[in-house]
């Protein structure tokens, strides 16, 4: 009867000896930095647009952490609204960058 290897066992090499490789050739073995680090940015504002289809209103949602919260629907408010809201991200007080503002 032959011995044989069970999967989880490493085969062993030709040569006879039992070591196995650490990791695959090509394959990094150095450590990387963790991809999902934290940079400390949070969303503030959203803009939520539903454009269903043909013979279907359009919507849109505007949030901000500021308090903002409006919702339209209709294509012309929509549309109204998107560009409301892009305004709102250049004046929110949260979106805005208080560097070279008088204290």
């Amino acid at each position: 009867m032959t011995a044989r290897p069970s999967p989880a066992e490493p085969a062993p090499a030709p040569d006879g000896g039992g070591a196995s490789k650490v990791v695959a050739e090509g394959v990094p073995s150095s450590v990387r930095p963790d991809p999902h680090a934290d940079d400390g940015r949070r969303p503030v504002a959203w803009l939520h647009i539903v454009a269903p289809g043909r013979g279907v209103t359009p919507s849109a949602r505007s949030w901000c952490q500021c308090g903002r919260d409006l919702f339209a629907a209709g294509q012309t408010r929509a549309l109204a609204l998107i560009d409301d809201h892009v305004q709102h991200r250049t004046l929110c007080p949260l979106l805005v960058s208080q560097e070279g503002k008088a204290a």
